[in-house]
C-alpha cells in the first residue's frame, strides 16, 4: 500500500461532503476507529454519505492527503503525489499542492481537479483561498454533476461555494466523443448552483456546427427544475399567413406564478405578441392569456384576443369564478392560430361570465351573470342574471327526492327575438328498489315554468301572451335484471352477463308553443338520451311521451383479471302514441309509432386490440341515421394504428340545399421507423364529397441530447356563418435542445390531438445523484 499522510488543519466542525441520508438513529452515527477511540480529533468512519450542516460560527475542517509531505509548522505545507485538500463540500486535487496557512491559500499544479458546489473543474493550475471558497483555475475542462453539463474555458473564477464565472468558454449537455451536437459559446458564463441557473453573455448557439442563434444575454437551467429563459422556438408555414416564427420566453416569477411571453413574426401579417400568465394559491388559481397584432397587413385592422380565467375557493362552501373571453373579430383565432394549437375551425361564440357558487350537503347554488360575444346567426341569449338552486337527498326512508329552482333573465342585443324572465321549478321523488340481481325505480317529477316577457320579438305566435305558465307532470319506471354464467372461449374462462332493461315514460301533452326557446334544443338519439324522460335539452320544451324503451346488454368479463373483454348492446324505443310537442310551433311529427333502434359493441382483445361499433336505425324512413365504427391496435409503446368510419344521414326536415351527410374515414397512427425516428399521421377523408377534410404527416427524431419534430398539416375551416368551407395548409417544425429546455411548445400537442393513443418518446436521460462520479 502506498503511504498515506493525513493532516487535520482545522479541527472544529469537520463534516463529510453532502449526501442524502438513508440510515437513521444510532446506525447513522459516525464511528471512531479502534485505535483512536480516545482521540477527539481523530477521523471517524461514517456508514454513509450524509449532510452535516455547519452550525452558526463553526468552521469546517480541512484534510490534506498525499503520497509525501514537507512543510514548516504553522506556515506552509507541500503535498507531493496524488495530493488532495478536502473540506466540507470542496476538494482540490493535483500532482503537487502547496498550502499557505497564514493566508489560507493553496496552489495546485499538474492534473488539477477542483470540485465546488456540484461542479468539477480540471486544468493544469489552480489557486484557491480555502476558507473563502474563492480562486481560479486556468484552461479548465468542467462538468456539472446534476445535469451533466460540461464545457471548456480559458479560465474559470470560483466566487464562492455556489457561484463561478467561466471566461471564453463553451457549454453543452451532449455527451459524445467528438464535437457535441449543440453547444453554447460565450465570452462569459455566470454559473450559480444555488439557483441552478446559468447565464451566458455574448452567446452564440451552435447546432451541428452551424450558428443557430445569438444573444447578448441568455439564461438556461442547470437542473430539471423550472427556470426562466428561452423555450424552444417553433417554426410554421401557413398557406394563408406565410412564415410564422415564435420564440417563447418563460419567466419563472415564483413557485406558484409564471409568465410566458411569445413574440412572433408572421411574414404576411406582421409582428404578434402573446402573453400567458398563470398563478396558483392555496385557495385560488387562474390564467390570463392575451394576443395582439397592432396592424394586420392583410385585413388592415388591429386584431386581438383576450382570455381570463379565475377560480376562488372562498370557504364555508362558497366559491367564485370568472371566465371572460373577447376577440377583435370572428377569425382572429383562426388566422393567428399558433403552431402549438390544433386547428378545430373558427369559434363564433365567446363566453363572458362571472359567478358565485355554494355547495353544502344536499344544497348547491349558482348565481351568475353571463354574456356572449357572438359572430354567428344563432340565437344566443345572455343571462342577466341567473340563480339556480338544486336540492337532492338520497335513501331517506327508501326515497330519493329533490328539486331544481331556476330564475333567469334572458336578453339579447337584437330586438327581433323574444326576451324576458323565466322561473322554473322541477321537483321529483323516486323510490329505488335495488336487489343483487334486479332493480326497479318508479319516479314522479313535475315541471313548472312561468314566463314574464318584456319583448315578443318580430314574429310572435298568434295570440302570444306576455305572462303565462306551463305545468307538465311526468311518471317513469326504470327496471333491469342481471344474469351471470361461466363460459369458456378460446381456452379462457369468462363470466358472461345478460342484462335486460325496460324503461317506461308517460308525460301528458301540454301546449308549449307560446314558450320561447331561451336555452332548449332537440337532443340526440343515443344510448344516454333514450333513457331520459325528455327528448329536448333545456327547460322550454317538455316532450309528451307514452313510450317504452327496451335494451339488452351482454358482457364478457375475464374471470382471472376482472377486465371487460367484450360488450354488446341492443336497444329500441317504441311510442304508443305519436308525440305532439315540437321544437317550433309549426314543426312536423312522425306518423310512425316506432322511433329507432340502436346497436353497439366493443371488444378488448388482450392489451393491444380494441374495437368499438355503434349503429342507429331510423324506422321512420327505414335507413341508418348514424354509424360509427373503429378499431385500434397498439402492440407496444409508441406503436398504435387507429381506423374509424363515421356516417350521419342528413336531416330530412332540413330544406337547405347545401346540407350534406357526414361520411368520413379517419385513419391515424404512430409508428417507429428506426431507433431514433418515429412517424405520426392522420387522414380524414369525406366519402360523400370525395375530399380530404384534414390530414397530418409528422416525424420526430429523438437523439440523446436533442430532438427535431416536423409536421405537414392540411385543415378545413367550417363555420356556421359560411356555406363553403375554406381550406389551408401549414408546415410546423420544432427543435428541442435537451439541457437548455425540454418543454414542448407545439408539436407534441398536435400529435396528441390527432392520434388517439399517441405516446411521447421516452426520456432517455437517467437520474443523476450529486455523488455520481464522486471526486
Amino acid at each position: 500500500m502506498k503511504p498515506l499522510i493525513s493532516l487535520l488543519l482545522v479541527a472544529p466542525g469537520f463534516a463529510p461532503p453532502l449526501a442524502h441520508a438513508q440510515l437513521a438513529g444510532a446506525a447513522a452515527q459516525p464511528a471512531a476507529l479502534p485505535d483512536a477511540a480516545s482521540d477527539a480529533y481523530a477521523l471517524r468512519v461514517d456508514p454513509q454519505l450524509q449532510e452535516h450542516p455547519l452550525q452558526s460560527g463553526q468552521k469546517s475542517g480541512t484534510t490534506a492527503l498525499g503520497d509525501s509531505m514537507t512543510g514548516t509548522e504553522n506556515n506552509d505545507y507541500s503535498l507531493h503525489g496524488n495530493a488532495e485538500l478536502r473540506r466540507y463540500d470542496s476538494v482540490i486535487k493535483g500532482d503537487y499542492l502547496h498550502y499557505f496557512e497564514d493566508s489560507d491559500t493553496a496552489d495546485a499544479y499538474g492534473h488539477v481537479g477542483l470540485t465546488e458546489g456540484g461542479a468539477t473543474f480540471f486544468g493544469p493550475y489552480a489557486h484557491m483561498r480555502i476558507e473563502a471558497n474563492q480562486g481560479y483555475i486556468s484552461t479548465p475542462h468542467y462538468q456539472f454533476v446534476i445535469n451533466g453539463g460540461w464545457g471548456t474555458a480559458a479560465r474559470a473564477d470560483v466566487l464562492d461555494n455556489e457561484r463561478a464565472e467561466i471566461h471564453d468558454g463553451t457549454y453543452s449537455t451532449c455527451h459524445c466523443s467528438g464535437e457535441p451536437a449543440w453547444y453554447l459559446r460565450a465570452s462569459r458564463f455566470d454559473m450559480d448552483s444555488g439557483t441552478d441557473t446559468g447565464v451566458a453573455h455574448n452567446a452564440v448557439l451552435f447546432f451541428q456546427g452551424f450558428p443557430l442563434f445569438a444573444s447578448p444575454w441568455l439564461s438556461f437551467p442547470l437542473s430539471d427544475d423550472r427556470r426562466s429563459g428561452l423555450l424552444p422556438p417553433t417554426f410554421s408555414f401557413s398557406s394563408s399567413s406565410g412564415f410564422d416564427l415564435s420564440t417563447p420566453i418563460y419567466v419563472n416569477i415564483a413557485p406558484n406564478y409564471d409568465l410566458t411571453l411569445t413574440p412572433r413574426i408572421i411574414s404576411r401579417r406582421g409582428e404578434v405578441m402573446s402573453a400567458d400568465f398563470r398563478y396558483l394559491g392555496s385557495d385560488y388559481s387562474g390564467e390570463f392569456s392575451g394576443l395582439i397584432l397592432p396592424h394586420d397587413a392583410l385585413t388592415k385592422t388591429d386584431r386581438y384576443s383576450l382570455s381570463i380565467k379565475h377560480d376562488w375557493q372562498i370557504g364555508s362552501g362558497f366559491s367564485a369564478y370568472v371566465n371572460y373571453n373577447r376577440v377583435s373579430d370572428a377569425s382572429v383565432n383562426t388566422d393567428l392560430i399558433s403552431a402549438g394549437q390544433t386547428f378545430l375551425g373558427s369559434t363564433t361564440l365567446y363566453d363572458q361570465e362571472a359567478g358565485l357558487r355554494y355547495a353544502n350537503g344536499p344544497w348547491s347554488v349558482l348565481l351568475r351573470e353571463q354574456h356572449w360575444q357572438s359572430y354567428s346567426g344563432d340565437t344566443i341569449y345572455n343571462r342577466e342574471p341567473q340563480i339556480n338552486v338544486n336540492y337532492a337527498r338520497y335513501n331517506v326512508g327508501g326515497l330519493d327526492f329533490g328539486a331544481e329552482a331556476d330564475a333567469s333573465r334572458f336578453t339579447m342585443s337584437s330586438g327581433d327575438v323574444a326576451q324576458g324572465n323565466r322561473f322554473v321549478f322541477n321537483p321529483y321523488v323516486s323510490m329505488p328498489i335495488v336487489r343483487p340481481s334486479w332493480y326497479i325505480t318508479p319516479k314522479v317529477q313535475w315541471h313548472f315554468a312561468a314566463y314574464d316577457l318584456s319583448s315578443l320579438g318580430s314574429d310572435p305566435v298568434a295570440g302570444q301572451p306576455r305572462n303565462f305558465s306551463v305545468n307538465v307532470p311526468t311518471v317513469s319506471l326504470d327496471s333491469g335484471m342481471t344474469f351471470e354464467r361461466s363460459v369458456t372461449l378460446f381456452g379462457r374462462s369468462y363470466i358472461q352477463t345478460l342484462e335486460p332493461r325496460l324503461y317506461y315514460v308517460y308525460t301528458p301533452y301540454r301546449n308549449q308553443n307560446y314558450a320561447p326557446l331561451f336555452d332548449t334544443a332537440q337532443s340526440d338519439f343515443g344510448l344516454a338520451e333514450i333513457f331520459s324522460t325528455n327528448s329536448f335539452v333545456g327547460n322550454d320544451r317538455i316532450a309528451d311521451a307514452n313510450r317504452i324503451t327496451a335494451a339488452i346488454t351482454t358482457r364478457f368479463v375475464d374471470a382471472a383479471t376482472g377486465s371487460e373483454a367484450a360488450r354488446f348492446v341492443l336497444a329500441q324505443q317504441y311510442n304508443f302514441t305519436t308525440p305532439r310537442v315540437t321544437l317550433i310551433a309549426d314543426g312536423s311529427t312522425t306518423d310512425l309509432t316506432r322511433t329507432g333502434v340502436i346497436a353497439g359493441g366493443s371488444l378488448n382483445i388482450g392489451n393491444h386490440f380494441k374495437a368499438e361499433q355503434a349503429f342507429e336505425y331510423n324506422e321512420s324512413n327505414s335507413s341508418l341515421s348514424h354509424t360509427s365504427t373503429g378499431v385500434s391496435w397498439a402492440p407496444a409503446r409508441g406503436e398504435v394504428v387507429n381506423v374509424a368510419y363515421r356516417y350521419t344521414r342528413p336531416d330530412s326536415t332540413d330544406s337547405s340545399d347545401d346540407y350534406e351527410p357526414v361520411s368520413q374515414f379517419i385513419v391515424s397512427g404512430q409508428w417507429p421507423l428506426s431507433r431514433h425516428l418515429s412517424s405520426v399521421a392522420r387522414v380524414n377523408y369525406d366519402m360523400h364529397v370525395h375530399r380530404l377534410i384534414a390530414g397530418l404527416v409528422g416525424f420526430q427524431y429523438d437523439a440523446d441530447c436533442w430532438s427535431l419534430g416536423i409536421a405537414f398539416e392540411k385543415y378545413t375551416n367550417e363555420t356556421s356563418s359560411t356555406t363553403v368551407p375554406s381550406t389551408g395548409s401549414r408546415v410546423l417544425m420544432q427543435l428541442q435542445l435537451k439541457g437548455l429546455s425540454k418543454v414542448d411548445n407545439g408539436l407534441l400537442n398536435q400529435f396528441k390531438d390527432n392520434v388517439p393513443g399517441y405516446s411521447p418518446l421516452p426520456d432517455s436521460s437517467t437520474p443523476i445523484s450529486k455523488f455520481t462520479d464522486y471526486q
